[in-house]
C-alpha cells in the first residue's frame, strides 16, 4: 500500500518520546518490514496534542482527501491526539476516506471489538495523562515561584536570567549595558522633563538598540512599558493571569488577569529607586493635563476626516507656536514623526496644514455642493460610469461572500464534531439552517438594493431627491454654529485628502424619503430620517 508517516513531539513529552527523528526512524523500519511504499512524511514539531489545528495534521488530512495514500503509520494514538474526541474525529475522517491507520505501539484497528476497545482506552489514558502532567507542571511552578525562583524565561529589559543549578534557583541579574539605558530613560522623563517622543528621538540619535528588534527605532509604547515595569524597583510577579475558554471561533483559550492578592511577588535586584519610580505617575499626570494636544470645544472641525494624500494615513491635531509667539492649530500627517513612520527615510514630506484655513475651505466647498444639485448629479453620473454597480454595495457584498465561504467551511467542521459526539443532531440542524437562512437573506437584500438603484436611475427620481435635500440644506445651513457645522460635515463627508495645495473631498449624500414633518428650523442640525436600508451614494 501507499503509506505516509505522521510524527509529533511537544515540549511536555520531549524526553518521554524522543525527537522527531527517532520517531521517523522507527516508523520507516516498520514500513519497510510491512512492505508498504512510503510516499510522504508529515510532522508537527513542538505542537501540543491537545489541539486539532496542527500544520502537519492538516496537510495529512488534505492529502487523504485528495487520495494520495492508503495507510497512515503513527507511533501511538497519543501522538495522533491527546484528546480522545480529537482522535475519534481524525480516525473517522480517515476511515470515511478509506485510509487505514496503523500504530506501532498498538494493535491494528479492525472490526475486532477488543482491538477497538484497547485503542479507545489508550486514547482516554493519554488524555488523563496530559491533564495530570499539566496539573503537576502548574503546581510545581507555583511552588518554585513562592520559593523565590524566577519562572518566566522572558526577562525585562536590563536583566539576564541565570538558570537554576544544584546550589541556586533561577534568578535575574542586572545587565549593566541595558541597565544604564533604563536609568537614562527614568532620569530623562522625571528629572529633565523630556517627553516620551523626545526620549525616543535621543535614543535613536545615539543608536541605542531596542529591546526586541534592535533597530534603534524606539516607540513610545516601549518606553511606557519600561517606565511602568515594577521589576526596576525589585519586584516581578508570577501568576498574574489565568487561561479561560475563549468563545470566539478559532480560539481555544485567552488570558485574563487574576486578582492582585493572588499574584506571587519575586524579589530581583533593583535598578532605580522607589522615589524615582513613583515620580513617573506625577509626571505622566502633569503631561496629560497640560498637553497642547488636548482638544478644546470649538476647535478641530475636521478631526478624524483629514488624510494625507501622500501617505494615505490619518492626520493628528496639534498646536504650535508661531514666530510672533501666537499659537496656531494644524493638521499634520502621522508619518511626520520618524518613530511612527519607521525611520527617518520614511518620514512624510508634506507640510503641516493650517486648521482654520482648511476648515473654512472645506465647509464652503461642501456648502456650495449641497446648494447646487447639478454638481452632485454630475458626480453621481461620473461614479456610475466608472463602475457598473455601486462601490459601497460591491464592498458590502464582497465581505458577505467571504463570510458565507467561512460559514460553509465551519459547516463541514460541524459535521466532524457531530460524528465525534460533541454536539447533538438538533444543534447541528439549527446551525446549518442558520447558514442557509443568512444566504437567502443576503441574496434577497442584494437583489433589492440592485433593483432600487436601477429604479432611481431610470425613473429620474435621483434628481428630485437631490433637489429636496438641497432645499432642506438651504433653509438653515448659513445659521449653523460650530458644533452644527461639524455635525453636518461628519454626516456628508466621507474623507478629505490633502496633497500640497490640492484638496479632494469625498462626499456621501443620504437619499432617504422626504420627511412628513415640516422642514427643519434654521437653528437645528441637518440630520436625515433613519432608513431601514443603507442607500448612500458616493459622489466625488
Amino acid at each position: 500500500m501507499k503509506a505516509v508517516l505522521y510524527a509529533r513531539v511537544s515540549t511536555e513529552s520531549q524526553q518521554a518520546r524522543g525527537t522527531i527523528g527517532s520517531q521517523l526512524a522507527l516508523l520507516r523500519e516498520r514500513v519497510a518490514a510491512e512492505g508498504d511504499e512510503l510516499v510522504a512524511e508529515f510532522t508537527d514539531d513542538g505542537c501540543s496534542g491537545a489541539r486539532l489545528d496542527r500544520p502537519g495534521l492538516d496537510a495529512l488530512r488534505d492529502a487523504a482527501e485528495a487520495g494520495l495514500f492508503e495507510r497512515v503509520w503513527c507511533l501511538s494514538p497519543d501522538r495522533l491526539a491527546r484528546v480522545y474526541a480529537y482522535q475519534v474525529v481524525v480516525l473517522d475522517e480517515l476511515a470515511r476516506l478509506q485510509v487505514t491507520v496503523r500504530f506501532t505501539d498498538a494493535p491494528p484497528i479492525t472490526d475486532d471489538p477488543q482491538a477497538t476497545l484497547l485503542t479507545q482506552v489508550q486514547g482516554v489514558i493519554a488524555e488523563y495523562e496530559r491533564a495530570k502532567i499539566a496539573e503537576r507542571y502548574r503546581r510545581g511552578k507555583l511552588f518554585r515561584s513562592r520559593a523565590g525562583e524566577v519562572i518566566s524565561w522572558r526577562t525585562p529589559y536590563g536583566y539576564r536570567r541565570l538558570p537554576r543549578d544544584q546550589e541556586t534557583p533561577a534568578h535575574l541579574v542586572v545587565f549593566e549595558a541595558e541597565a544604564a539605558v533604563v536609568v537614562r530613560i527614568f532620569e530623562d522623563y522625571t528629572a529633565r522633563g523630556l517627553s516620551m517622543r523626545q526620549i525616543a528621538r535621543g535614543l535613536a540619535a545615539d543608536r541605542v538598540p531596542t529591546p526586541k528588534k534592535g533597530n534603534g527605532v524606539w516607540g513610545t509604547s516601549t518606553l511606557a512599558r519600561v517606565l511602568r515595569n515594577e521589576a526596576y524597583v525589585g519586584r516581578v510577579y508570577f501568576n498574574r493571569t489565568e487561561a479561560v475558554p475563549d468563545p470566539r471561533p478559532g480560539h481555544r483559550h485567552r488570558q485574563v488577569p487574576r486578582p492582585k492578592e493572588e499574584w506571587i511577588a519575586i524579589a530581583v535586584p533593583a535598578i532605580v529607586t522607589q522615589a524615582t519610580f513613583a515620580a513617573v505617575d506625577h509626571v505622566t499626570w502633569d503631561n496629560s493635563k497640560w498637553s497642547p494636544r488636548r482638544t478644546e470645544p470649538g476647535q478641530w472641525m475636521l478631526r478624524g476626516l483629514v488624510k494625507c494624500g501622500s501617505c494615505h494615513v490619518g492626520t493628528n491635531c496639534h498646536k504650535m507656536r508661531g514666530r510672533n509667539g501666537a499659537w496656531h492649530r494644524y493638521y499634520y500627517c502621522r508619518n511626520h514623526d520618524p518613530i511612527r513612520a519607521g525611520g527617518s527615510d520614511r518620514r512624510c514630506p508634506e507640510r503641516n496644514i493650517r486648521a482654520e484655513v482648511l476648515d473654512h475651505f472645506v465647509f464652503s466647498q461642501v456648502r456650495d455642493a449641497l446648494l447646487c444639485p447639478e454638481t452632485l448629479l454630475a458626480g453621481q453620473h461620473a461614479t456610475a460610469e466608472k463602475a457598473s454597480t455601486d462601490e459601497l454595495l460591491a464592498r458590502e457584498l464582497a465581505g458577505l461572500d467571504r463570510k458565507l465561504t467561512t460559514a460553509q467551511t465551519e459547516r463541514g467542521r460541524l459535521a466532524d464534531l457531530y460524528q465525534a459526539g460533541l454536539i447533538d443532531l438538533p444543534d447541528l440542524q439549527r446551525r446549518a439552517d442558520g447558514i442557509d437562512r443568512r444566504r437567502r437573506d443576503l441574496t434577497q437584500r442584494r437583489d433589492t438594493l440592485t433593483a432600487r438603484r436601477h429604479e432611481l436611475a431610470q425613473a429620474g427620481q435621483l434628481r428630485s431627491r437631490l433637489d429636496s435635500f438641497a432645499q432642506r440644506a438651504r433653509a438653515g445651513i448659513d445659521a449653523l454654529d460650530f458644533d452644527q457645522q461639524q455635525a453636518l460635515l461628519r454626516l456628508v463627508v466621507e474623507e478629505i485628502e490633502v496633497v500640497g495645495w490640492h484638496v479632494r473631498i469625498q462626499l456621501r449624500i443620504p437619499l432617504d424619503d422626504p420627511p412628513a414633518e415640516p422642514p427643519l428650523p434654521s437653528n437645528r442640525p441637518l440630520r436625515p430620517a433613519p432608513s431601514s436600508q443603507d442607500r448612500l451614494r458616493s459622489v466625488g
